[in-house]
């Protein structure tokens, strides 16, 4: 009996799936997202291609998911009604914030909304100081009358964030011991679990966030694995976490909010994979797909975490303009430029791309589900890079006459343009606004992107990469095969793992390193035990430890890697320079002589990488391929159509050499090769594109080169 391991990411237009059986062959699919129920879409992909390619459930050993519920629940609002215990005088903490203001120009400046309203905001009467010692005694009676209060007013779901809780939870837990007698029925989340770190608003943020989405991932990660076990699954069911590890069932059911970027991520994640793979140390993943792109770096072949990210930005690149989360995540730009956003004209006569998404139902005009809007889908269609007969493999045909009519009087005639110009310049402005946004990600980290090839991922990634290289004159391109689904592949390359953080603040010079190490201890102890509960053995186990760190009297902090073992004075040394070596990096100088702080101090336990076997090619053919069919296809350096070689991917082996312009497709996306590039095959049949090089010579007739 053959066993498979099965990923399955669902987007906001299309849910994909990847089967990888054990001898390391891989299947693909795609289908439509469907709302108000994603799970009815996973469900639908799960059992067409498991029939397709000859599978059962009971061949599945591991199902790994990711989605994007939390973030959307989070955005959209559709959380539970939720109210927030905290300590006396620290009611209005998620209203002020931090004080700052994202734009100090901005008269009639939007914060987002807290999604705890004034009136379900609930002080008690309580106070640990900052050193984690009783200051004033919990008032229990009170607490009682509050949840007494809260249910009465409707509310499901209580976040618990008292004042220096990380430090000493005594307090919440016993909050947590009230509540479980006097309001059973409702959850209760608790900061010194959720967050257990400094700073209130974003540990409070934190945790409200947790507890608002909690009652909707309960019911449809349950609601999953009911319909699963009734078809004859009973292997592992994991959910992918925003960090890049991947997590039990019961735990994303209590902490949710680690799941938040849980589809997302994916894509990064596969390209940590390929650049191992490929013996690449640099990547930069570019992942566009039907609702939204996404940009992040592979550096040394790990993507970049972040242990702080927004979400619902009032403006989409305004950093501080949204609502602030401290779990880690894969640290990755994005905006709303997939394949479904729409395309219209604004009080200025301005073409915009998105953020607004046509999603998949109704889905872009030319999918004949009764969307009308002009869409990216529908000006690719129209240039020519997409094979309305050959959509999705041919299950779902394209209609170009519907798309030619969205942009013509959505855009082309209010532009006075033809209908051709109009869907170039939605191409072009959605590039510009994707390079940009990758371009001002990589100069927040220190890098220069123009030295990270391109990795193309996502249905319309490869449709627009070219393009988007050009703008960011990057001169290399790799896109794997089954790039269309390739969030779903990354998901089956991640380890089980879940990561702890505990706030010690001091100078390095003048810790207690007993202390610390304890500390550390005890989180790498926690981590185990939930590891074990998946059946990992203690020596297949990776522990890794880093600090957040910063000069004193700077506000910033900045992740350092700490040493594994027993902490002594032997090695400070060691993590002064590792923080020297991680602020030059960023800063490009780093300080002599001022002291160093610590604050968060954080643990990352996994489990060992799954071993993915992708057999390269050793056999080599540099004969041209049959070409497939020919169109006419648009390309800006011609300014016109023009007849375009279309080539099969599947048919494409190693040492294949293609010269640009060409379109090769397969059934889950379209690559677009510009008169710019050049293609290539390597030996696990990744198209390499290259840029073209022309020989130009210098005044004294020396020979120089310069890309096309």
């Amino acid at each position: 009996m053959s066993t498979i391991r099965v990923g399955v990411d669902i987007g906001g237009t299309f849910t994909d799936i990847v089967i990888l059986d054990e001898m390391g062959h891989r299947y693909f699919g795609k289908t439509l997202t469907t709302y108000p129920d994603p799970s009815a879409g996973f469900m639908k992909v799960l059992d067409e291609n498991l029939k397709k390619y000859g599978f059962s459930y009971s061949d599945i050993t591991t199902i790994i998911h990711g989605t994007t519920l939390v973030v959307n629940a989070l955005i959209e609002r559709k959380g539970v009604k939720t109210a927030l215990l905290t300590t006396e005088g620290f009611r209005d903490q998620i209203e002020i914030g931090n004080e700052n203001r994202y734009d100090l120009y901005d008269l009639f400046i939007e914060k987002p909304t807290p999604l705890v309203p004034r009136s379900l905001r609930f002080p008690v009467k309580e106070r640990i100081l900052a050193d984690g010692t009783l200051l004033t005694s919990l008032d229990e009676a009170e607490v009682k009358d509050v949840l007494k209060k809260a249910d009465a007013q409707g509310v499901e779901a209580i976040a618990v964030c008292l004042l220096h809780g990380y430090k000493n939870d005594v307090h919440e837990k016993r909050i947590y011991e009230i509540a479980q007698k006097v309001v059973p029925h409702l959850r209760v989340s608790l900061s010194s679990e959720v967050s257990p770190e400094i700073r209130e608003y974003q540990r409070a943020s934190t945790t409200i966030a947790n507890v608002y989405v909690q009652p909707l991932v309960e019911q449809y990660l349950t609601k999953l694995e009911k319909d699963l076990i009734k078809r004859g699954f009973n292997g592992q069911f994991h959910l992918m976490l925003s960090g890049g590890g991947t997590c039990t069932i019961d735990t994303a059911c209590r902490f949710p909010i680690r799941i938040l970027e849980s589809g997302p991520v994916g894509g990064s994640i596969a390209g940590a994979f390929y650049s191992k793979l490929c013996d690449l140390n640099n990547l930069h993943v570019f992942d566009m797909g039907g609702t939204t792109a996404k940009a992040s770096l592979v550096d040394n072949g790990e993507p970049l975490i972040t242990n702080e990210f927004e979400v619902g930005r009032e403006h989409r690149f305004m950093k501080g303009s949204g609502i602030p989360v401290k779990v880690p995540v894969v640290e990755m730009i994005e905006i709303g430029a997939g394949g479904g956003s729409i395309a219209h004209i604004d009080r200025m006569d301005l073409l915009k791309v998105g953020p607004e998404s046509a999603s998949s139902e109704p889905g872009p005009a030319c999918y004949g589900k009764g969307g009308t809007q002009p869409t990216i889908t529908d000006a690719d269609l129209i240039l020519g890079y997409l094979n309305p007969d050959y959509f999705l493999g041919g299950d779902m045909h394209l209609d170009v006459d519907a798309a030619y009519k969205a942009i013509e009087e959505n855009v082309a005639k209010p532009l006075g343009l033809d209908t051709v110009e109009a869907a170039w310049g939605i191409h072009r402005v959605v590039n510009e606004n994707m390079a940009s946004a990758a371009r001002i990600h990589a100069v927040e980290k220190g890098k220069d992107i123009r030295h990270y090839p391109l990795f193309a991922t996502g249905g319309a990634g490869p449709v627009h990469v070219c393009n988007v290289a050009r703008i960011l004159d990057v001169s290399e391109i790799i896109s794997p095969v089954g790039a269309g689904v390739c969030s779903a592949f990354g998901f089956l390359s991640s380890p089980l793992s879940f990561d702890f953080v505990r706030s010690y603040y001091g100078r390095l010079d003048q810790l207690d390193l007993r202390e610390v190490t304890q500390l550390l201890r005890d989180m790498e102890n926690e981590g185990e035990a939930i590891i074990k509960q998946s059946g990992v053995k203690d020596a297949d186990m990776q522990i890794i430890r880093t600090c957040e760190m910063r000069y004193a009297g700077q506000n910033h902090d900045i992740s350092v890697p700490i040493p594994n073992g027993d902490l002594d004075g032997s090695l400070l040394q060691m993590i002064k320079e590792n923080f020297k070596q991680q602020y030059e990096t960023l800063y490009s100088e780093a300080s002599e002589g001022v002291p160093i702080e610590t604050v968060n101090w954080r643990v990352v336990v996994q489990g060992p990488h799954p071993r993915l076997s992708i057999e390269p090619s050793d056999e080599k053919n540099e004969m041209s391929p049959p070409v497939k069919n020919t169109r006419e296809v648009y390309f800006n350096e011609y300014a016109n159509y023009t007849m375009t070689p279309v080539y099969d991917r599947s048919i494409l082996t190693q040492g294949v050499v293609i010269p640009g312009p060409a379109i090769i497709e397969e059934e889950e996306s379209t690559m677009v090769v510009t008169p710019r590039f050049n293609i290539t095959v390597d030996r696990y049949f990744n198209l390499i594109l290259k840029a073209k090089v022309d020989d130009i010579y210098d005044d004294k007739g020396k020979k120089q080169q310069q890309y096309v």
